[in-house]
C-alpha cells in the first residue's frame, strides 16, 4: 500500500480558516505539506472578513510542528489571488496542491432568490475557483507537476431544493475540472473534484442531530488528500460522507438513431425511454466521444439503407 506524503509539496487551500477547510489544511501540513491557509474570514453568507481564522489555523499548524502562512485574500479578487500564489513562491519557491474549497450559501427557491444572490454564489465558487487556478497554472505547468482539487456538491450533480445558485456554481466545477483534466495531463497537473458530504458550519440547522454527528466532516478529508496525492487520479469526481466513498460519473447512453425526417420529433417522443436507457452507458474521456457516437450511428444507418 503506498503512504501518502506531501513531504517537500507546497499547497495552497482556499477557505481554510474553519470547517472542511481547516481539516484539509491540518491533514496536508500533518503529512508534511507547507501550508497557505487561505480565508476571508467572513460569515456564511460572505458578508464581513477578518483575517484571524487563517491565522489561528496556521498557529494550530507550526503548534504541531508543521510550516505555513496566513492569506486574508477573497478568491474572487484575481489580483489578491495572485499575490497569494506569488506569496508561497517567495516564501517556498513552488505550490504543488490547491484545493479550491472557499464557498458561500445564500440559499433561497428560485422564485424568491435575488439575482445579486444568485452571482455572487457563483462569483465566489466558480470564478474563485478559476482565478486560484488560474494563477497557480503556470507554476504547475513550469514544474511540471501540480494536483488541484475542484469542490463540487450533491447539490450540483443532482440538484437540491433552495439551492440553484449554489448548485448551478457546483456543477460547472465539474465542466471546468473536465477540461483541464486534458489540458494539464501532458504537464503532470491533475485535476479533480469533491463531493463531500458533511456537517459543518454551512449545514447547522438543515440536518438531525444524530445525523450530523454521523457526518463527521473527517471523515470527507481521506478523498481529499487522496486527489491532492503524487498518486492522484485525473479527472475523478469521489464523494465522501460518514465514511463512505463513491465516485460520480457524467455518462452517455448507447442512443437511438432516428435519422431526420418530418416527424423525427414524434419519433423521438416515443423512443424516449430507450434512448434514455442506461444499460452499456459509457463515461465518455472527452465531448468529441458524443460526436463520435452519434457519427456512428448514423453511418451504420446509412450503410444498412
Amino acid at each position: 500500500m503506498s503512504t501518502i506524503d506531501f513531504s517537500g509539496r507546497v499547497a495552497i487551500v482556499t477557505g481554510a480558516g474553519g470547517g472542511l477547510g481547516r481539516l484539509h489544511a491540518l491533514a496536508l501540513a500533518a503529512r508534511g505539506a507547507k501550508v497557505v491557509v487561505n480565508d476571508l474570514g467572513g460569515a456564511v453568507d460572505g458578508s464581513g472578513g477578518s483575517a484571524t481564522a487563517a491565522q489561528r489555523v496556521v498557529d494550530e499548524i507550526r503548534a504541531a510542528g508543521g510550516e505555513a502562512i496566513a492569506n486574508g485574500a477573497s478568491v474572487t479578487d484575481f489580483d489578491a489571488v495572485q499575490a497569494m500564489v506569488q506569496q508561497a513562491i517567495d516564501q517556498w519557491g513552488r505550490v504543488d496542491v490547491l484545493v479550491n474549497n472557499a464557498g458561500i450559501l445564500r440559499d433561497k427557491s428560485f422564485s424568491k432568490m435575488e439575482l445579486a444572490d444568485f452571482r455572487l454564489v457563483v462569483d465566489v465558487h466558480l470564478m474563485g475557483a478559476v482565478h486560484c487556478t488560474k494563477a497557480v497554472w503556470p507554476h504547475m505547468v513550469a514544474q511540471k507537476y501540480g494536483r488541484i482539487v475542484m469542490t463540487t456538491s450533491s447539490s450540483g450533480l443532482y440538484g437540491n431544493f433552495g439551492q440553484a445558485n449554489y448548485g448551478a456554481a457546483k456543477l460547472a466545477l465539474v465542466g471546468l475540472m473536465q477540461t483541464l483534466s486534458i489540458e494539464g495531463a501532458k504537464h503532470d497537473i491533475r485535476v479533480n473534484a469533491l463531493a463531500p458530504t458533511a456537517a459543518t458550519r454551512m449545514t447547522e440547522g438543515l440536518m438531525p442531530a444524530e445525523v450530523l454527528e454521523a457526518l463527521k466532516p473527517e471523515a470527507v478529508v481521506p478523498a481529499m488528500l487522496v486527489m491532492a496525492s503524487e498518486q492522484a487520479p485525473n479527472r475523478t469526481i469521489l464523494c465522501a460522507g460518514a465514511g463512505t466513498y463513491e465516485a460520480a460519473h457524467i455518462t452517455l447512453t448507447q442512443g437511438v438513431h432516428l435519422g431526420l425526417t418530418p416527424d423525427t420529433p414524434e419519433r423521438l417522443l416515443a423512443a424516449l425511454n430507450e434512448v434514455t436507457d442506461s444499460a452499456g452507458e459509457t463515461v465518455p474521456m472527452s465531448g468529441s466521444e458524443q460526436g463520435t457516437n452519434e457519427v456512428k450511428q448514423a453511418l451504420a444507418a446509412r450503410a444498412h439503407a
